[in-house]
């Protein structure tokens, strides 16, 4: 049973390689729709968020008038916990907008906040993917030699 769980735990490190290349893809959206987005002014339709123990989350819903007349309406966009208070009480955001992009709505005010949280994420992910590798292929070398030991032991009649 031991053998199984060290082989399975394999699954981590390669999830937390893919959770950095989430985030990797996360950060590198954000930037290119800050940069490359047409920048317009967006209207705080509904700000939420719960400072709650158990629970902490945030989000903003924006209106955003573009500029061949469309309004593109951004219904519960999550925001880091920690960023919230930079919009808490505003009517209106500046915003960058890049439309059919991935991150179709980015904040001006948080941005690069929210570009280091996501950045520093894929570092983090990826050091504790290195980590836990380590861990899980000492683990699994430990049992093959412990193994191995155990079956050059003669057996005694």
């Amino acid at each position: 049973m031991v053998r199984v769980i060290a082989r399975i735990l394999w699954v981590l490190p390669i999830l937390l390689l893919l959770l950095a290349v989430n985030q990797g893809l996360v950060a590198t959206q954000l930037k290119a729709t800050w940069e490359h987005g047409d920048p317009a002014y967006a209207e705080v339709i509904t700000y939420e968020h719960s400072n709650r123990a158990d629970v902490t989350y945030g989000y903003v819903s924006l209106r955003v008038p573009l500029a061949d007349g469309s309004v593109l309406t951004k219904e519960k966009m999550s925001l880091p916990h920690s960023l919230l208070p930079r919009v808490k009480g505003e009517q209106t955001l500046a915003v960058r907008v890049r439309s059919g992009a991935a991150q179709e709505v980015v904040i001006d005010r948080l941005m690069p906040a929210h570009w280091l949280i996501a950045a520093s994420q894929v570092g983090i992910s990826l050091l504790g993917a290195v980590i836990i590798w380590v861990g899980v292929y000492w683990w699994n070398t430990l049992l093959r030699k412990e193994r191995a030991s155990v079956s050059q032991v003669p057996k005694m009649l």
